[in-house]
C-alpha cells in the first residue's frame, strides 16, 4: 500500500526580498539625467503669468480674440438669417484660427532659439 504523505509545512516565514531602490517615489520629483530644473523664487499669479506670456508672444492672444470675435459675430448673423455674412465670418474664423496656430508655432521656435539665461 502506498501511504499518502502530507506536505511538510515549515514554521518559518517566507524569506522576504531585501528592499531595493524604489523606482519612483511620488513624494519627490523624478530625477532626469542631464536636466536641472530652475527654482522659482515665488509662484506667479494667473495675471502675472498671462502678462508675461503675452509679452513673449503677443500674436497668440490677438489671434484668439479674433477667432472668438468672428465666431460670436458669425453666430449672431446666422441667428438673424444673414447667411452670406455668416458664411464670410465663419471663413474669417478659420483664417483667425490658422493665424493663431502659426503664432503658437512661431512662438515655440522663437523660445527654442532664444539663448539660455
Amino acid at each position: 500500500m502506498a501511504a499518502a504523505a502530507a506536505p511538510a509545512v515549515s514554521d518559518q516565514p517566507p524569506n522576504p526580498q531585501a528592499p531595493g531602490p524604489v523606482p519612483f517615489d511620488p513624494s519627490r520629483p523624478p530625477v532626469i539625467e542631464g536636466f536641472t530644473p530652475q527654482t522659482r523664487s515665488r509662484d506667479e499669479t494667473f495675471k502675472e503669468k498671462f502678462m508675461r506670456k503675452t509679452k513673449e508672444n503677443p500674436f497668440v492672444p490677438i489671434g484668439c480674440l479674433g477667432t472668438a470675435g468672428a465666431l460670436m459675430y458669425g453666430l449672431r448673423a446666422f441667428h438673424q438669417g444673414k447667411t452670406r455674412q455668416s458664411q464670410m465670418l465663419m471663413r474669417g474664423r478659420i483664417f483667425a484660427q490658422g493665424f493663431t496656430v502659426v503664432a503658437i508655432i512661431f512662438g515655440v521656435f522663437a523660445t527654442t532659439l532664444k539663448p539660455k539665461q
